[in-house]
């Protein structure tokens, strides 16, 4: 096996098509260099290395000898050799996985620097300050990355010092010290090494070489990298590569700067080199917001040439790789080089607006463009933002890191977040600026609030990544984390007050302001359009009411996969003759009850009705158990008893009697319509008679009645024979028939495994996803939140079932149902009503297994239409109708 690969002097051994082992950062470095793009000299270490490591927990001999060997390489082409005293050969050991993970793994910056070779570095480039700011930050750094001595600690005493040091002294930068200071901070630097990590800095430059290499490849398992994998789904046996190149410095003088640069604008789209620069700085001051860094287009005043050059770069690697790119660059002496470039991490606006103007340019074709957008992103262009009309107090103003609005409480630590999302609360997440190892709590909070930082700091990347809303560089705040409180303009915020933040406008406002749906752009229109003729699945949506169904029409829905009707009955005025019918002792008195419902029920199909004019829609029959209507407390007993005029003891007894200690798979759907057939008759009369009526008003109508719960083929036969009566009654007395169909939920094992009987009467099936899996699984969907995410964290579970579709089991189960259904009936409609049908990778499977259509909440649907389209781009056309 190779275990290095070399680049430079104009030639690489490998290239982007490499990703899979020399991760996204050596591959692209391996490409940059063969196109001519100048990068600085190095060799990378694959991945499949960094696995051995992990699994064996020591470097070989093999690879010692290789890396020897690359190390003379790199000092020819450099002419520099490491922890040489007169010309010293300084270099970086940086991670980079396959997927990228920015931020999450560790880097090294300036190994080869001692208490000689600095020396040797000052008089080289005529710079002793610029040597010995080199030297603090690799020891800063080797501390913290490969002794890990801040591991135990909430705070960190090497800034500290060092922010007191720069407060003494009246400067903002270091490299502004007096070059003493610098000597005596290095010193101090040295004595905290050895008392907190108990082994001195080591002075052996092959020593720290290899102690970053073992760290970086330890970084692929560290907290963030692991919670980072979790949420973006990244298989966590990849491994990541090691890539040690030569040194360029931007920190040498007042011509040398670096940044980050986007070919586009992550936040909107537009096209435009964006980015942020510092002068006389190194690349982590900019990315971790050490220092708060200039717009890039203030580069073109203090280094023209290099930005220039810099332009046409940024033009050539969109254009080679035919993707937005993020660049990382330090300019040396006024020349430029390439640190880095991979796909940019861009908001769910900015995604859709770069894939359809590339289309326009011509850079990709329709069908990329589709493929290019990830389907989740789709989420953040509906998020609301901040009605403009409201009169809002703003208490301080960033930069607009990450677009969006949303309100919450106000935490000032990772783990609270994380605890009170938990609860369910929507917290924001408020810190002086982000560090990799906030990443959990940041995935809990609702948006992010930094008082440092700039629009490519840390937490403005990763906000962008999730989708969440960002605040970032709020310099006004003064927050302090151990009084769990913030300071702005005379004002005190503290832990547990709401405040909004607005991503779009960088405002951060006090309190819960009133937020407003956003209108999609044209762009996003029109790659929705691409999508739907791409698509071979149909989506329609989960609405109980005529807004909800406007709302998913809006969004594209092609009708309703399931109108739950017990929803209708919890309403104020539905809820006492829905009690009435319950507690009724006799026939009559379940009668005189359910007349009350018709009107209301028939009511509220009329408005769904209408508003799907044209298009399908599922009615799912009453599924619950009975006794969720009732109360269960004495003094809500007592009320019921008292207003149906109940003795109190037979109301106790009647709920009592309905509560049932498994009511999950208990007296519910079917089995309620056929213990209690007047149910189902009034459900279906009112499904019919609405049904007639609007089409008398020219609508077009589509009802499907869908039986839930059905385990045996008699169960759905007996609850068809009632509905079908009943429209037929409905017809004569209306002197109008509508065209219907008649079908079921499948969502017990047995239905599926019986399907091929139950498609004998039925003329559809919708998988109802979320019962079949708790029944497969033998899980509570409302109690498995408590084991569930240790499972999915363990490996023991790839994903949490209830969110993503499980193949394994639940899927072979569904493969069955469609085989055996169609087996019986090769017209059988089959579709998706469960959770899942929103989710992209169980779209997926929906297509693959041949279903029709899937459906979703109205807000998921472009979500879901987005994933059918790419699903059947990645797979070819199905044998959908």
């Amino acid at each position: 096996m190779q275990n290095i690969y070399f680049f430079g002097d104009g030639t690489a051994e490998g290239g982007a098509s490499m990703q899979h082992l020399l991760g996204g950062k050596g591959a692209n470095l391996g490409e940059m260099t063969n196109i001519g793009i100048p990068v600085p000299p190095g060799f990378t270490i694959p991945t499949a290395v960094c696995v051995e490591y992990l699994s064996d927990g020591c470097i070989t001999d093999d690879l010692r000898a290789e890396v020897e060997n690359a190390m003379g390489r790199l000092e020819g082409v450099t002419g520099k050799r490491f922890g040489d005293g007169e010309a010293p050969l300084l270099v970086s050991v940086r991670s980079g996985a396959a997927a990228s993970m920015p931020g999450m793994m560790d880097t090294v910056l300036n190994l080869g620097l001692n208490d000689e070779t600095v020396d040797g570095l000052a008089r080289r480039s005529g710079n002793t300050i610029f040597a010995y700011d080199s030297y603090r930050r690799l020891i800063q750094m080797y501390a913290d990355v490969v002794f890990d001595v801040l591991a135990e600690r909430g705070d960190n005493p090497m800034e500290v010092a060092l922010a007191e040091l720069k407060r003494e002294r009246g400067v903002k930068r270091e490299i502004d010290l007096p070059v003493d200071d610098l000597r005596t901070f290095v010193e101090w630097l040295k004595a905290f090494v050895q008392r907190s990590a108990g082994r001195p800095f080591p002075q052996d430059p092959r020593e720290q070489l290899w102690g970053a290499v073992e760290a970086v490849f330890r970084s692929w398992n560290n907290k963030r990298a692991v919670e980072y994998r979790r949420v973006h789904r990244i298989p966590s046996d990849l491994g990541t590569a090691v890539t040690i190149m030569a040194m360029v410095y931007g920190n040498m003088g007042e011509d040398c700067g670096t940044g980050v640069a986007f070919t586009r604008n992550p936040s909107t789209g537009e096209r435009c080199l964006y980015g942020e620069f510092l002068i006389n700085a190194q690349g982590e001051d900019v990315v971790a917001g050490i220092r708060d860094p200039r717009p890039l287009v203030e580069m073109q005043e203090r280094l023209p040439a290099a930005y220039g050059q810099l332009e046409e770069i940024a033009e050539r690697l969109e254009r080679h790789f035919r993707d937005m790119q993020d660049i990382e660059f330090t300019v040396e002496a006024g020349k430029l080089y390439m640190l880095q470039t991979r796909g940019a991490k861009r908001s769910g606006n900015a995604a859709v607006h770069a894939a359809v103007e590339m289309v326009r340019e011509g850079m990709i074709t329709k069908q990329e463009a589709v493929l290019r957008v990830d389907p989740d992103q789709l989420d953040q262009i509906l998020h609301p933002t901040v009605d403009p009309d409201e009169e809002v107090t703003v208490l301080a103003t960033g930069l607009p890191a990450s677009p969006g609005a949303a309100t919450g409480r106000v935490v000032f630590d990772a783990d609270t977040a994380v605890e009170r999302g938990g609860r369910g609360e929507r917290v924001i997440l408020v810190r002086r600026e982000t560090s990799p190892d906030d990443f959990h709590g940041m995935a809990a909070a609702s948006a992010i609030l930094t008082a440092r930082g700039g629009m490519t700091s840390h937490a403005a990347v990763v906000a962008r990544g999730m989708g969440k809303c960002c605040v970032a560089g709020a310099k006004d705040l003064d927050v302090d984390e151990t009084a769990r409180s913030f300071n702005v303009n005379g004002r005190t915020v503290r832990e547990g007050d709401w405040i909004t933040v607005d991503g779009s406008a960088g405002r951060v406002i006090l309190g819960r302001a009133v937020l407003v749906e956003p209108a999609p752009s044209e762009e996003f229109a029109e790659l929705m359009a691409w999508a739907d003729s791409f698509r071979m699945l149909r989506v329609r949506t989960n609405a109980d009411t005529p807004h909800d169904a406007r709302r998913a029409r809006e969004f594209g829905a092609e009708g309703i996969g399931l109108c739950r009707t017990e929803h209708m009955f919890f309403e104020g005025d539905r809820l006492q003759p829905m009690r009435e019918m319950i507690v009724a002792t006799d026939l009559e008195g379940r009668r005189r009850a359910l007349q009350k419902l018709l009107p209301m029920q028939r009511n509220d199909f009329c408005g769904i009705f209408e508003a799907m004019d044209g298009y399908p829609v599922t009615i799912r029959l009453l599924d619950p158990p009975l006794h969720e209507f009732l109360p269960h407390d004495p003094h809500g007993v007592g009320e019921l008893a008292e207003s149906l005029d109940v003795p109190l003891e037979q109301m106790r007894h009647i709920v009592d009697v309905l509560t049932e200690v498994n009511p999950m798979l208990g007296h519910r759907g079917c089995r309620l319509g056929i213990t209690f057939p007047e149910i189902t008759e009034m459900q279906a009369q009112a499904i019919f008679e609405a049904a007639c009526d609007v089409a008398g008003e020219g609508v077009t109508v589509l009802p499907e009645v869908m039986v839930p719960l059905v385990s045996d083929v008699e169960e759905l036969r007996r609850q068809i024979e009632l509905v079908r009566n009943m429209a037929e009654r409905v017809f004569a007395e209306k002197k109008r028939r509508v065209e219907y169909l008649l079908g079921t939920m499948i969502e017990l094992p047995r239905a599926a495994l019986t399907a091929d009987r139950i498609a004998e009467v039925a003329a559809f099936f919708s998988f109802g996803t979320n019962d079949l899996t708790q029944t497969t699984f033998g899980l509570s969907r409302d109690d498995a939140g408590s084991f569930l995410p240790f499972y999915v964290q363990s490996g023991i579970l790839p994903d949490d079932p209830f969110q993503t579709l499980d193949r394994e089991g639940v899927g072979k189960l569904m493969e069955m149902a469609v085989k055996l259904g169609r087996g019986t009936n090769p017209k059988l409609k089959l579709g998706i009503c469960g959770e899942h049908g929103g989710d992209p990778r169980s779209v997926v499977f929906c297509h693959e297994i041949g279903l029709n259509y899937v459906s979703c909440s109205p807000f998921r649907v472009p979500v879901a239409r987005l994933a059918a389209a790419q699903a059947a781009l990645a797979g070819g056309a199905s044998d959908q109708g």
